[in-house]
């Protein structure tokens, strides 16, 4: 899932975003609420996050800018404003949930899942391709009855692929989806993650499902379709 990350301290961006990515989020920074808005209007978000308090337009005004601009994902303000009127102002600006500063991690994880946790419908909780299985509710996965373990990133790489079974995705397409687009396109981290993922859902199975397309890209598909290489 990408997130669009709005605070106007780098220092604190930089900590929230690490976090973030930490936990298989691919997320993007805006330090003021003009490049809010243009960020959200070049890329889909599953979810946004805004300080109140920001340079060139506040997270109020953003909020409601986004919401007259059809923005339907959940917005969490974060403000260091716990007055009922602003909390008051922000829901009515649209806002879905607002956490005050400061505050602990796992307390905006918790509030960020939670707001999820609502869009879910979406998603199924279940996706399955062939005898590969993913659980999108506990971030499982299993072939032919074997459990996988995966890491943050290789259950976002393997969310992607298959909820797009049979289509080719390019590398600028899970560099977007998966890293947010922020890696060195001269790195080879993609290839690394998709060789994880062969091995721990391909190895031992006469028939594979993660085939590469040279020059394209990946596809996940039960029918051969290019290399394993």
């Amino acid at each position: 899932m990408r997130l669009l990350l709005t605070e106007d301290d780098p220092q604190i961006a930089r900590v929230i975003a690490k976090g973030l990515r930490e936990q298989g989020y691919a997320v993007d920074i805006a330090g003021d609420g003009e490049q809010a808005l243009y960020n959200a209007a070049v890329h889909s978000y599953d979810l946004a996050i805004l300080d109140v308090r920001l340079p060139i337009k506040d997270g109020f005004s953003v909020c409601r800018e986004l919401r007259e601009k059809y923005f339907s994902a959940p917005i969490l303000l974060l403000t260091a404003m716990d007055d009922v009127e602003d909390v008051i102002c922000g829901l009515n600006c649209g806002a879905d949930d607002y956490l005050t500063k400061p505050f602990d991690f796992p307390v905006l994880l918790a509030r960020i899942h939670a707001l999820l946790r609502r869009v879910q419908q979406t998603r199924p909780d279940m996706i399955q391709v062939e005898d590969l299985t993913l659980n999108t509710l506990d971030h499982t996965a299993s072939r032919g009855g074997r459990s996988i373990r995966l890491t943050a990133k290789e259950y976002a790489l393997l969310e992607l692929l298959m909820l797009h079974p049979g289509e080719t995705l390019n590398r600028e397409a899970i560099a977007e989806q998966v890293w947010g687009g922020h890696f060195d396109p001269f790195s080879n981290v993609i290839d690394v993650y998709i060789n994880r993922l062969r091995k721990k859902i391909d190895q031992g199975f006469e028939n594979h499902l993660l085939h590469t397309r040279r020059g394209e890209g990946y596809v996940l598909s039960a029918e051969s379709v290019g290399t394993h290489a």
